[in-house]
C-alpha cells in the first residue's frame, strides 16, 4: 500500500486535469457530467487530481483514463502509471483510491 500511496502523490503532482483531460474522460464515460462538475469544483489542481484519481474504480475506466492521458498530450504520466513509477513495467494502472492493484494483460 505504501507505494501505491506514493505513487498517488506523486500523480496528484503532475497530471493536468484543467486542458481537456477531463471532456476526454467525459467523451470516453470514465467520468459522468455530474462528476466532472464535481472534479472542476475543486479550488486547487491537487485537489483536482485527488478527486479525480478516487473516481477511476474499474479495470476500463483504468484502461480509458490512459486513453484520455495520451489524447491530452500526457503520455509521460501514462508512462508513470504503466511502469508503476519505474518499479514494474507489467503493471498498467491502479484503483489508486482504494489501494487495490489491477492487472492489464
Amino acid at each position: 500500500m505504501p507505494a501505491i500511496a506514493t505513487l498517488k502523490r506523486r500523480l496528484v503532482g503532475i497530471i493536468e486535469p484543467d486542458f481537456g483531460l477531463l471532456d476526454q474522460l467525459l467523451a470516453l464515460d470514465v467520468l459522468t457530467l455530474r462528476q466532472v462538475a464535481d472534479v472542476r469544483s475543486e479550488r486547487t489542481v491537487y485537489r483536482r487530481n485527488d478527486v479525480l484519481l478516487d473516481l477511476l474504480l474499474t479495470e476500463d475506466q483504468c484502461n480509458r483514463f490512459l486513453t484520455a492521458l495520451q489524447r491530452t498530450r500526457q503520455q509521460h504520466v501514462a508512462n508513470l502509471i504503466m511502469s508503476h513509477g519505474g518499479k514494474n513495467a507489467s503493471l498498467c494502472c491502479y484503483e489508486l483510491c482504494s489501494g487495490k492493484l489491477w492487472l492489464f494483460k
